[in-house]
């Protein structure tokens, strides 16, 4: 049962409105997790700013896919394995042996792994990763500015998982369960 609920139409915020129609014109729906952060107007635009100068970032759509999936598998948070899931088969176009083994922290891709590796080590280390996890990540290509925007996934999913889990936001995507 959903702890905040998804404002009516004639209760959304008026600032949320604009926010909410460009996700919409966006991804041609609104998904639930957007609708309980527009219940604040800042909360939603502190989101989709952070999300959207991610997605300008140089670590690429499928990379910042097989992060989040990741994180959404060690924070135990259904709602966003699903819409991850979802996102990572038919926009990103991953893979379902791919999309499995983002979720046990792996990657089918040399390079990708690294950064699913290290972002999972952000998560379970709360930030508090080793020199060894640095130069890893490092050694396998990527730059300072690309170990920042690893971190910064994490971030961003840390937020939404909680924001899902505090909420209970109903799942609105084919559902997806975590594995332990």
């Amino acid at each position: 049962m959903t702890r905040i609920s998804i404002p009516a139409a004639d209760q959304i915020p008026t600032a949320s409105l604009p926010l909410l129609d460009a996700v919409h014109k966006q991804l041609g729906v609104v998904p639930n997790l957007m609708k309980v952060v527009g219940n604040s107007p800042a909360a939603l635009e502190g989101y989709l700013s952070l999300s959207g100068a991610l997605a300008k970032g140089s670590i690429g759509a499928k990379t910042g896919e097989r992060i989040a999936l990741a994180v959404a598998e060690l924070n135990g948070c259904a709602y966003c394995l699903s819409a991850h899931s979802y996102l990572a088969s038919h926009l990103a176009k991953l893979e379902a042996a791919e999309v499995d083994s983002n979720r046990h922290g792996c990657s089918n891709d040399p390079k990708a792994a690294a950064a699913v590796h290290f972002a999972s080590r952000v998560v379970t280390s709360r930030g508090h990763v080793s020199d060894a996890d640095v130069a890893a990540v490092k050694e396998a290509g990527f730059s300072n500015a690309e170990v920042i925007e690893i971190v910064l996934h994490v971030a961003l999913n840390t937020l939404t998982n909680y924001v899902n889990e505090v909420a209970k936001t109903e799942i609105d995507f084919p559902v997806v369960s975590p594995l332990s």
